[in-house]
């Protein structure tokens, strides 16, 4: 049972600012490799969290409100550490000419005009993209978003090598990442999307949610070299405003 406590318990202190053990310590590297097979649920668990608030705050005030304080919840629960990985991710890609020049960049803890305008940008697009859900597809979209990005983190991941020599936040995660741990992750997220979007919007997700992660190694490769824990994180915010975006869709086309 401990080899699956573990592991669980270090994606969630890793993906998630609420402790959950004192003893749990010091992760090997195939841990943490094996840990990134719990993205996906963490994810749920931060998508249930939501929905559990969103049931809380919509009895107290406007919807408009409520959507703002989600998105305050979601950045206190995860630290800011995708929103982080965004601003960096482009402060990188807009001031370097080279893939270290950007990389060294990255590595600055001050957030450049670019960073901080795209941050921004997401925030007011998240917010929207909440605004204009379908009263249907709340529970849904709010339960599945978390995992999505986070599953969108593995499997980039685990197509990427990682883009820095020295190694970085990210590095001692892939050193031991399987197809086996993606799988574990897949399957965790498409039994939900299942549960929650039905056979075909479950596939119509995973279809467009593969796209897209391909979409971004490659432009990763490009641009970095590989992967770092800022494109992974702004992989996450990526894939999850689109999710929200175009979920919608969904009762259009059906």
């Amino acid at each position: 049972m401990t080899i699956f406590i573990r592991p669980f318990l270090f994606a969630w202190h890793f993906l998630t600012a609420v402790p959950l053990s004192r003893h749990h310590h010091e992760p090997t590297a195939m841990e943490l490799a094996s840990s990134m097979a719990w993205y996906s649920t963490v994810g749920l668990l931060i998508g249930g969290t939501l929905v559990l608030a969103d049931t809380v705050l919509t009895k107290l005030f406007a919807l408009e409100v409520v959507n703002v304080l989600l998105i305050v919840l979601l950045i206190a629960f995860t630290r800011g550490l995708h929103q982080d990985g965004l601003a960096d991710t482009l402060d990188g890609i807009a001031g370097g000419r080279t893939p270290a020049d950007r990389l060294s960049i990255m590595r600055d803890p001050r957030i450049g005009a670019i960073g901080a305008t795209g941050l921004f940008l997401s925030l007011i697009l998240r917010y929207a993209a909440l605004m204009a859900l379908p009263h249907p597809l709340r529970v849904p979209a709010l339960v599945c978003m978390p995992a999505l990005g986070r599953w969108a983190m593995v499997t980039l991941a685990w197509l990427s090598p990682y883009a820095r020599t020295e190694g970085g936040l990210a590095a001692p995660f892939l050193v031991h990442l399987s197809l086996l741990h993606v799988l574990g992750s897949t399957f965790v997220l498409a039994s939900a999307l299942v549960l929650m979007l039905g056979v075909s919007g479950a596939v119509t997700i995973l279809v467009g949610g593969s796209a897209v992660v391909v979409a971004v190694q490659a432009g990763c490769r490009s641009l970095f070299g590989g992967i770092t824990g800022d494109t992974l994180g702004a992989t996450n915010e990526l894939v999850e405003i689109l999710f929200l975006l175009v979920v919608p869709l969904m009762l259009v086309l059906s």
